[in-house]
């Protein structure tokens, strides 16, 4: 996982070159909104329960990209899920790389550098894009506290399955 500003601050040009890097490398390379996502587990837990999903036959997306991406938002409906993506507005970007379970070859540091420019920073996400894109009301947050707010996203990536 990687955590910096995109080198290409055109939506369509980033989404266009992530494609032909995953074409390239026969690998799954899925941009988040890095201030929707609350840690790298977040990114970890939403690919796992997407991995899942397609090695039993359910899942919602084609994409295995698409589906990281719903589980990480939260969302059943893939329209919803877009919102945790890319937009033209995105100043950091979160980027997952797998294999998928297949063999094949991660890009090195010099290829991502073209997607991502790493900052250093990690996981810092912003406490109001992940109140709103995870619904979070005062009261979830009166009752266990922000410092649990993590722990409140991964209860709605864990959530997905259920909304079926």
């Amino acid at each position: 996982m990687l955590f910096g500003a995109p080198a290409i601050r055109n939506k369509a040009q980033l989404i266009l070159a992530i494609r032909n890097m995953q074409k390239r490398c026969d690998c799954v390379i899925q941009a988040l909104d890095a201030d929707k996502v609350v840690s790298e587990t977040h990114l970890r837990f939403a690919a796992e329960k997407a991995m899942a999903a397609f090695s039993q036959g359910r899942n919602i997306a084609n994409d295995p990209g698409l589906e990281i991406l719903r589980y990480a938002s939260g969302e059943r409906q893939i329209n919803g899920a877009l919102y945790m993506g890319l937009a033209d507005s995105t100043e950091r970007i979160a980027l997952i790389l797998t294999t998928f379970g297949k063999s094949c070859s991660l890009p090195n540091d010099s290829e991502l550098s073209e997607i991502v420019e790493q900052d250093g920073n990690g996981c810092a996400f912003r406490l109001e894009a992940v109140k709103k894109t995870f619904c979070i009301s005062p009261e979830e947050i009166d009752a266990v506290g922000e410092a649990r707010i993590p722990d409140l996203v991964l209860e709605r990536v864990a959530l997905v399955d259920t909304y079926r």
